[in-house]
């Protein structure tokens, strides 16, 4: 157990520090910007969506490992996916966060995203884990207002 543990740490570092989907997504028809006021984590996501398939998806900002890697790793997990299916994504993974319980058929719906398991052993960091999906969900349903963690836990 120790050794998967660890190679999770070393997936949320390494995209923590190279992240995927950084940058400036020029043709976004969807752009949100979302802040976490407990860490300092700040996110603009920008999403090109098409006929209700996420096409590209890109994000920029700063903020902790756990919230860049937990971008990253959204990012890549969401590319040429539905919305219905991003939001079935969302819903998963804000439970695995925030109870870390999960049945065989979550785990597989999440892929590699069950990196992030770990983060609902420290409450202090799931406001980190879940803002991109925060800011995510607020930018595909066209949510007024920039997001916070403090309005969206």
């Amino acid at each position: 157990m120790s050794d998967l543990r660890d190679l999770y740490q070393e997936v949320i570092i390494d995209h923590g520090r190279h992240p995927r989907n950084f940058g400036v997504l020029e043709n976004a028809n969807h752009i949100k910007q979302g802040f976490n006021p407990l860490c300092g984590d700040k996110i603009t996501l920008y999403i090109e969506e098409k006929n209700g398939v996420i096409e590209n998806i890109m994000f920029n900002g700063c903020g902790c490992a756990i919230s860049m890697a937990s971008a990253s790793l959204m990012t890549e997990s969401l590319k040429n996916k539905k919305i219905a299916e991003a939001d079935m994504l969302f819903s998963v993974f804000h439970q695995l966060i925030t109870h870390s319980a999960m049945n065989e058929n979550q785990q597989e719906i999440l892929g590699k995203l069950t990196i992030l398991k770990g983060v609902s052993e420290f409450p202090a960091r799931v406001k980190c884990a879940t803002l991109a999906w925060h800011t995510l969900n607020a930018a595909l349903h066209n949510e007024s207002g920039a997001v916070t963690t403090e309005e969206s836990l």
